[in-house]
């Protein structure tokens, strides 16, 4: 009798690779996806660096996360999202987020630290040239703003589509390192006058403020209240 296949389960870390192993406090790193996926989630910007004629650039733009698959838009004028169509197979880039949870004030200077979480992307990016991924990444990017922000918008029509390039790079190589806990000072430095501890950093909305040119009777959406 033929024996029932099990499903097969979804990996629930990426693979490490030379490239996403840490030189220097290796125990910091992680490879669990649902910790990646939320750290990417909660950043309103990334850094994608790439070469541009033998020198690296680095570039803040904003960005979009559809299951294990980031997006990146920009004008079609962009040198690296004209890079991503003329290159083959795709344009290699780095794309990094971090966020400063908390300041580490020490007695001594050398041990002054943050508490941080970060994520670091390696891979090959490639231009979307399909109308429909298209459309799905815009939103995925609007909505990473501000989540439910696409469906209380009007979408993008023609015009706008054909100024707007959006390329997509795979989370395959990605890895987190993150930095939590107190001050980390020297024994012999405990006795030291000078105040040590953590200083944590908030992040949110402040109070919205009415665009004044609003239709009569708009209100506040509730995902800004």
């Amino acid at each position: 009798m033929q024996g029932t296949q099990q499903p097969t389960s979804e990996p629930t870390a990426y693979t490490p690779t030379d490239r996403t192993v840490p030189t220097r406090s290796a125990e910091r790193a992680s490879y669990d996806k649902e910790l990646v996926h939320s750290i990417l989630d909660e950043a309103y910007v990334c850094h994608l660096g790439f070469v541009r004629d033998g020198a690296p650039v680095v570039l803040p733009t904003l960005f979009g996360r559809v299951g294990d698959r980031l997006y990146v838009h920009g004008s079609t004028g962009s040198r690296p999202l004209r890079m991503t169509g003329q290159a083959d197979p795709g344009l290699e880039v780095c794309l990094t987020v971090t966020h400063v949870d908390a300041l580490i004030l020490a007695r001594s200077a050398f041990h002054h630290s943050i508490n941080y979480r970060s994520v670091v992307v390696h891979g090959v990016a490639h231009q979307v040239t399909d109308p429909e991924e298209k459309r799905l990444a815009l939103d995925a990017l609007v909505d990473h703003v501000v989540p439910g922000r696409s469906a209380d918008s009007r979408p993008a029509n023609k015009k706008e589509l054909a100024a707007t390039a959006v390329i997509r790079l795979d989370l395959n190589e990605v890895s987190a390192k993150l930095r939590t806990g107190g001050v980390n000072d020297e024994p012999e430095d405990l006795a030291l006058p000078h105040w040590a501890g953590v200083v944590p950093l908030r992040k949110g909305y402040e109070t919205p403020l009415d665009d004044p040119d609003l239709a009569p009777g708009t209100e506040l959406p509730a995902y800004l209240g």
